[in-house]
């Protein structure tokens, strides 16, 4: 059975950092054409690679912490999720009232489970966004100038473009521009930093089980 946890594990995975080596002279793009995908381009930039390296090892222990609660989560709603499904079998999957309460308590749990995997999440959330705005702040500046070093008149996005060619990528042009741009990207949100530049403004309060509206 899927989970809607695993997303918050993955998130904080160390990437692959893949070395973006100076060359003498940046190929030019046939046609003027070219195609570009600017998540690739900052994920595989020095700063952010070397941000979730540093991030790997800062908050070891909130990750450490957030996935053995996932895993106590994931393992008590399966429990509840088999239990339900046993008993809807009994029932000949006919609902019961019996069995609606049961699968309510089961959303409230899983609602419950993932509101406590997303405040235990936040600090390091927040340090990934802080790392993604301090190198997005400069890409489009790393993307005019890629775009002008291999001569692109035209580029398109990457995940819309059906065929193209390997010369007409200028997506490692982007990440060498970005590295020169942002060498390094700080993990260190300053107090009351909110993704967007928004200062001091504090989250919603995630609704707990006892808020859960009851079904009609």
């Amino acid at each position: 059975m899927q989970t809607i946890f695993k997303a918050a594990a993955l998130v904080f995975a160390p990437m692959t950092a893949i070395a973006m080596t100076a060359v003498p002279a940046v190929a030019q793009t046939k046609q003027g054409l070219a195609v570009v995908d600017l998540e690739e381009a900052v994920a595989k930039s020095t700063a952010f690679t070397t941000a979730i390296s540093q991030m790997q090892t800062t908050y070891k222990p909130q990750i450490d912490a957030l996935n053995t609660r996932r895993t106590a989560i994931e393992t008590d709603l399966k429990t509840k999720g088999d239990a339900l499904q046993a008993a809807l079998k009994a029932a000949a999957n006919k609902p019961t009232p019996a069995i609606e309460t049961q699968y309510q308590q089961y959303q409230q749990a899983q609602q419950a489970g993932q509101a406590e995997l997303q405040r235990m999440s936040q600090p390091i959330s927040l340090a990934r966004a802080y790392v993604e705005e301090q190198i997005v702040a400069k890409l489009d500046d790393a993307l005019k100038a890629a775009t002008a070093k291999t001569k692109s008149e035209i580029v398109f996005k990457k995940a819309a473009t059906e065929s193209f060619g390997a010369g007409a990528d200028i997506t490692p042009a982007v990440t060498t521009e970005l590295n020169a741009l942002v060498p390094s990207a700080s993990i260190t949100p300053p107090a009351g930093w909110q993704p967007g530049g928004r200062q001091g403004q504090a989250a919603p309060a995630p609704a707990t089980p006892a808020q859960a509206p009851k079904s009609r």
